[in-house]
């Protein structure tokens, strides 16, 4: 484990000085708060997370182990990880390696022993903004100079490569009811290990594949996944989208949902400080049901655009924007939050069964 002064300076120049642990040198991103109270190597792992800063609003976090087959994608995600308090040592049944040396093994850095309240309160009240920390640079002023330098979140097209680069099949270990195409545009591994348990033969394609690969495969559902960045950089994957949809059952999440949204017509806008954590609670309002969900997403769907027939099924109880929408008609399912994720409750479950009801009929 490294240690040593590290410097977080955010770009309107407010800075912070804390213990540094994991990698050394200097890193830059958009920074941003998650409410969970656990699940770091989730957290890490996501790649909906890839190019941020992710600062945990829990005091106290890495007093356990990360182990292999619990991870979210093939290595940490992040650019890197904040809080309080990352403590010097960890316990816990089946735990194989601790955060700090996580951190370091993947070259990224990480932040504790600094007024984390105050950047949380900063953020809420301020919004998400870029930032940078660094072991070598420890003059505010330069730091927040190259800051500056570093591309904004609106407008980046990271989903065109979070995600594969070929296609790959997960198949069902028991044989699956039914074959789903899915576009992995920063896709979690629980996804395809949720779909397999539901009797879901899964093929995995990247996010520039096109209509025409997707339906030669002939899938009876297309699913798209979750994934970082801006949604409306990424005009060619809402064109493929737009063109898929009518043509199979589609399951939108997350950056999915949003590319739906877009496809069918509506806008999207940036958040101010986005939504990330294990507790949200979201109404279904179809099905009067409040769920509490895992979240991880800066952008949202704007209602207004979208066409007749579809129509707003679930809205965030927090801030009243729109956590999903469904249309029958044109067999349509989406959600803003993670069905697969597993932040205690799993109230969100029932979204993949009510896809493959979309499928059988």
């Amino acid at each position: 484990m490294s240690a040593g002064v590290g410097l977080l300076v955010l770009e309107d120049g407010t800075s912070y000085r804390g213990k540094a642990v994991g990698a050394g040198g200097t890193f830059f991103g958009e920074i941003v708060f998650n409410t969970s109270m656990t699940g770091f190597q989730e957290v890490l792992t996501d790649p909906s997370y890839r190019g941020q800063l992710v600062l945990m609003t829990a005091a106290h976090v890495g007093n356990y182990g990360a182990r292999r087959g619990e991870e979210e994608s093939d290595r940490v995600q992040a650019a890197g990880y904040l809080a309080r308090d990352f403590p010097e040592h960890w316990s816990g049944t089946g735990g194989e390696i601790g955060l700090s040396d996580m951190l370091l093994a993947a070259g990224v850095p990480g932040l504790s022993r600094f007024d984390t309240r105050s950047l949380v309160r900063k953020l809420r009240s301020e919004g998400v903004m870029r930032a940078g920390i660094s072991t070598e640079i420890l003059d505010p002023a330069e730091l927040r100079r190259r800051v500056l330098e570093t591309p904004l979140m609106e407008g980046s097209a990271l989903a065109l490569t979070a995600g594969t680069a070929e296609t790959y099949r997960c198949p069902a270990p028991e044989g699956g009811r039914f074959r789903v195409a899915a576009i992995d545009y920063g896709m979690k591994m629980n996804i395809c290990r949720l779909l397999n348990a539901a009797g879901c033969d899964v093929t995995v394609f990247p996010a520039s594949a096109t209509r025409d690969e997707i339906i030669a495969e002939k899938p009876d559902g297309i699913f798209l996944s979750n994934g970082p960045g801006d949604p409306a950089a990424l005009e060619g994957c809402v064109e493929t989208v737009r063109s898929l949809i009518g043509e199979r059952p589609i399951f939108g999440i997350c950056l999915g949902h949003q590319i739906l949204g877009r496809a069918l017509g509506a806008s999207t806008f940036k958040l101010k400080f986005g939504h990330r954590g294990g507790n949200h609670p979201v109404q279904d309002l179809d099905r009067h049901a409040i769920e509490i969900t895992s979240q991880n997403h800066g952008f949202a769907v704007d209602p207004a655009g979208l066409p007749a027939g579809t129509h707003v099924s679930h809205v965030n109880l927090n801030d009243g924007t729109v956590e999903g929408f469904r249309d029958a008609g044109r067999r349509v399912l989406a959600v803003q939050y993670h069905p697969e994720g597993a932040p205690g409750p799993h109230d969100a479950r029932g979204l993949f069964p009510e896809f493959l009801s979309m499928m059988e009929g």
